[in-house]
């Protein structure tokens, strides 16, 4: 077999249909839309509109809170890669493997929140990580291979002083209230 006969299934690929070009393509005219009015128009439709009755979304009680915003953003790396970097040379095992190391290293772009080693992968070299979490793969494949691993969380700075709810209710205690 040849690049040249390399050949997807007949009938995988179709070419798009080109509406608007003509009643004899099929697709022309109202192409495709309809009749006139609203959703026959461009940019104007009203996604779950249902006829003036109350629609479903507003109709279910709001459940659930999402925690994207305060989430912490980490880089997970395989010990895979980590053995990878190492056998490249990229990697010092002298010294503890931390997020900046392995910035240095080309693993990842930014340190971002944190570091958090996963289990894909095989290590044969004796390492000690210092992350802010592993998995338990990750961390008996580090042991098992004479390595540590010292998880540390970083430090989150308090604020000088409260602020919102918190900071009204030092204020009234500083009065004397409650």
């Amino acid at each position: 077999m040849k690049l040249n006969q390399i050949a997807d299934n007949p009938g995988a690929r179709k070419n798009r249909m080109r509406i608007g070009r003509g009643i004899g393509s099929g697709m022309g005219k109202t192409g495709g839309r309809g009749g006139k009015g609203q959703t026959a128009r461009s940019g104007v439709r009203i996604k779950g509109f249902e006829g003036g009755q109350m629609p479903l979304h507003r109709r279910l009680p709001k459940r659930g809170f999402r925690n994207t915003s305060f989430a912490v953003k980490l880089n997970e790396i395989g010990i895979g890669k980590l053995q990878a970097a190492i056998d490249a040379g990229k990697l010092d095992i002298k010294s503890a493997v931390d997020a900046e190391a392995m910035v240095k290293a080309g693993l990842m772009r930014r340190v971002k929140g944190g570091v958090k080693l996963l289990g894909g992968g095989e290590l044969k070299a004796k390492i000690d990580a210092v992350v802010y979490g592993a998995s338990k793969s990750a961390v008996e494949a580090i042991e098992k291979a004479g390595g540590s691993v010292k998880i540390v969380k970083p430090v989150v700075e308090e604020d000088a002083e409260p602020r919102g709810k918190n900071k009204r209710m030092a204020i009234e205690a500083a009065k004397g209230g409650k």
